[in-house]
């Protein structure tokens, strides 16, 4: 249960749920309410992988609609090589980065500076020393620069 996973009630747990759900209608995003959650680890590997071919942000973009959206489970290899291929990304290449890792150090580092950079939710906005967590509308980002523009300044 996610109550469980984030250590919390149901009923703050649905409280949760509910903001998330209100805060993606306000941006038009997708998302559809879940009971469980799935470890993005491998994920994180294959999108930097899909960074490094210049598929990024298609990537990113089709992992967020199946987890959020579809409720698939982004850390299934099968669930990840089919967003790879649906992106135009070679399958077999995905199937090679998923199985050796080879991105693992990679992502172990930016969870370290994340650590570092007192990060713990995606996505993090950081302009200097000032930060904006979750999804945000334009205003709230036009904030965090005006914020940080007018902090330069003194």
């Amino acid at each position: 249960m996610l109550a469980d996973l984030f250590k919390t009630s149901p009923d703050k747990m649905a409280g949760m749920l509910e903001h998330l759900r209100r805060t993606a209608d306000d941006l038009s995003l997708p998302f559809t309410a879940r009971t469980r959650t799935y470890n993005s680890r491998l994920a994180q590997e294959l999108g930097l992988w899909a960074m490094d071919k210049g598929k990024g942000d298609a990537f990113h973009a089709a992992a967020f609609k199946a987890y959020f959206a579809g409720g698939l489970n982004i850390g299934n290899h099968s669930v990840l090589i089919d967003l790879a291929r649906n992106v135009g990304l070679p399958v077999e290449e995905a199937e090679e980065i998923l199985s050796g890792r080879a991105y693992a150090e990679k992502v172990d580092q930016d969870w370290a500076d994340s650590q570092v950079r007192g990060i713990t939710a995606v996505p993090t906005f950081i302009m200097g020393r000032h930060k904006l967590v979750g999804a945000q509308n334009f205003e709230s980002l036009a904030d965090l620069v005006t914020l940080y523009g007018t902090a330069r300044k003194r």
